[in-house]
């Protein structure tokens, strides 16, 4: 076994509604602008759960679930570590 396949972790992938995304700008008041997989440029609101609990700064990769009534919006569900983002990248699911 290799370092690599040793260090792998199981990693939280998108469900049926959501796309990865990398944040691009803090808007405050809780939005941040980010890029999504799709191709997509969305604003993004964070949750009042992950408020004050999970920290987003620009360059994280999220996953977002996009409004299905207004397509340029979404929600952010969740927030990849660094090493976790990395993992993603060398498996080739996030450019």
């Amino acid at each position: 076994m290799s370092e690599d396949e040793s260090s792998r972790k199981n990693l939280r992938m998108p469900e049926d509604d959501e796309v990865f995304a990398t944040v691009t700008n803090m808007l405050g008041a809780n939005r941040v602008t980010v890029r999504c997989a799709d191709g997509e440029e969305r604003t993004a609101r964070i949750p009042g759960k992950m408020q004050k609990r999970i920290w987003i700064r620009e360059d994280d990769v999220v996953l977002v679930e996009p409004w299905d009534w207004q397509d340029e919006k979404a929600d952010i569900t969740w927030r990849y570590e660094k090493s976790d983002a990395d993992q993603l990248r060398r498996e080739g699911h996030i450019a």
